[in-house]
This record gives C-alpha cells, structure tokens and sequence, in this order.
C-alpha cells in the first residue's frame, strides 16, 4: 500500500515505516470511493422526462382560446360571425348562452343593493309621495342608502350565492333553451333545411352581442356603478333582435311555408312567456330577501 503522504510503499501495518503516517485510514477512505464509484457505473442513469401537462388542461385551454377568439370576432363581425358559425361552433355557442344565463343571476346577486336603492328613490320621486316630503326626509333617505352600501347585508340576512346563482341561472338557462327550441321550430315551419346544431349555433353566435352587454353590466354591479342595470336591461331585451336576425339568415327552401313575420311573432309570444316565469321566479326570491330583511334583528340594529 502507498503512503499518501510521502509515496512509500509498504507491504502492511498500520502506519508508513519511512514517515510514520498512518495507513488504515486511507485504506478506508480509498475503499468507500471505491465502492461510492462502482455503485455510480453499475446503476442506470435515468434521463430527466419534464413533466406533460395534463390532457384536461390543455384540452381547457385549447377550449378557452377558441372560444375567446370566437367571441371577439363576434363583437366586431357580429352578422359574418353568425352566417359563417357551423355545428363546429355548437361548444362556443353554448357557451355563451351559459354565459348569458349566469350573469344576469350573478348581476342581481351582486348589485340588488343598488337595485333596491334605486327603487326606493324613484318611488320619492312619484308626484303623489314627493308633495309630501320637506327636505330632512330625502337627507335621512341619503343616509340610510350610504349606510345600506358600506355594511354587508348579505350575511346579515345569509343570503346564499351558491343557492340563488345557480338555481336561478338553470332556471334561466331552461327558458333559453325553450326560446331556442321554439324558434327552430318555427324556422322549420318556414321550410328552412337546418340541423338542429347548425342553427344553435347561429343562435348562440348573435347572442355574443346581448351577452357582452349581460358582462359590461356585471362588470359594472362588481364596482358598484348603479348603471349596471340599464345594460342588464338592454341585454334582456336583446333576445328580441337575435329572433328574427336568426330566422332571416337562413335561406328558406320553397315560398309554401310559414312567413317568417308569423314565425317571428309566434317566437314573441313563447319569449314573453318565458320571461314572465323568469320575472315570477326573481320575484319570489325578492319577497323572501325582503322577508328576511324584516326578521333579521341584525339589520333592525343598523336603523
């Protein structure tokens, strides 16, 4: 064995016979590198694999940028948009009417506050209640809408946004698919040759426009501007044009079916239907709101 320390080789012992330094040591250490070094060559190196994102993701994000880009060119082109859209836009189409039912209940979730402050107002404003008034009234009617803004009625009087978003955004969801449903078969009537997934689609595609109102109006709700509801209004009424704009971009096969003034009409008739059941259900879920405004203790405490 070699003496690491002055190069001599020695037959054994303990220690170097020329400089004294000891021998065992090194011998462990050169047999624990000896070995740390078969162990290195004898085990297979495994090649770093980076980690692939998982297919769900990316299929949602595949989905997401479609879908963005779909409802971009919808606003810009809203009529080329609509006449170019196929069974292929059928995912992006529902979409948007999943978009539109949701955000008129997340809209009232959020900015019923204001709502109701501007229904109070309007009621002071009427003739028959104005008259009456001095001015400390409306300076007290100031104060308790200020008030109403800074606290949190909402879990004063524990009113669920699970319960009423999405009992209400299904209901609402239920009514367009009715709407829908029966403008395509008026469309049929009209002798328009359609799948039922291409004219879902149309549809779908000149609702981006009523929907981008529905989320400028809840954009506006989030930030507490009281004009929320005037494009909450407006995206409302807007399933009036997407009927017949529908109905028209569809070329009719023969002059024997139903006219689509008729078609149109009929499709009016079921919409007011509709959305008398959706007003009806808003209401009910007002009546218990205010219901439990007037049995909370809490807010009794605020006034």
């Amino acid at each position: 064995m070699n003496c690491s320390n002055c190069g001599h080789l020695n037959d054994g012992g303990k220690f170097c016979v020329k400089c004294g330094h000891k021998l065992q040591e090194e011998a462990a250490v050169s047999q624990t590198a000896a070995a740390s070094e078969y162990q290195s060559q004898s085990q297979p190196q495994t090649a770093y694999v980076p980690q692939q994102p998982n297919q769900r993701v990316r299929q949602a994000k595949k989905v997401s940028k479609s879908f963005f880009s779909y409802f971009t060119e919808g606003i810009k082109n809203p009529t080329a948009t609509a006449h170019a859209a196929g069974e292929s836009q059928f995912v992006n189409a529902l979409i948007t009417v999943i978009l539109y039912a949701l955000s008129i209940p997340i809209m009232l979730y959020v900015g019923w506050k204001l709502l109701l402050i501007q229904f109070v107002r309007s009621m002071f404003k009427l003739p028959i209640i104005s008259e009456e008034l001095v001015p400390s009234d409306m300076e007290d009617f100031n104060t308790g809408t200020d008030l109403i803004k800074a606290t949190d009625i909402n879990s004063i009087i524990h009113f669920n946004f699970t319960d009423f978003v999405f009992k209400q955004g299904i209901f609402i969801f239920i009514g367009l698919a009715v709407i829908i449903g029966a403008t395509y078969v008026a469309a049929k009537f009209g002798k328009v040759d359609v799948s039922f997934k291409e004219f879902f689609s149309r549809f779908g595609t000149f609702m981006i426009i009523p929907t981008a109102l529905l989320l400028i109006g809840l954009v506006l709700a989030f930030l507490h501007v009281e004009y929320f509801s005037y494009f909450m209004n407006f995206g409302l009424l807007s399933i009036f044009l997407v009927v017949p704009f529908t109905i028209a971009s569809f070329k009719q096969n023969g002059t024997n079916g139903l006219d689509r003034i008729y078609s149109t009409l009929i499709v009016y008739v079921v919409i007011t239907i509709v959305l008398t059941f959706i007003a009806n259900g808003l209401g009910e879920e007002a009546k218990t709101i205010i219901t439990r405004m007037g049995n909370s203790s809490e807010l009794n405490d605020l006034f």
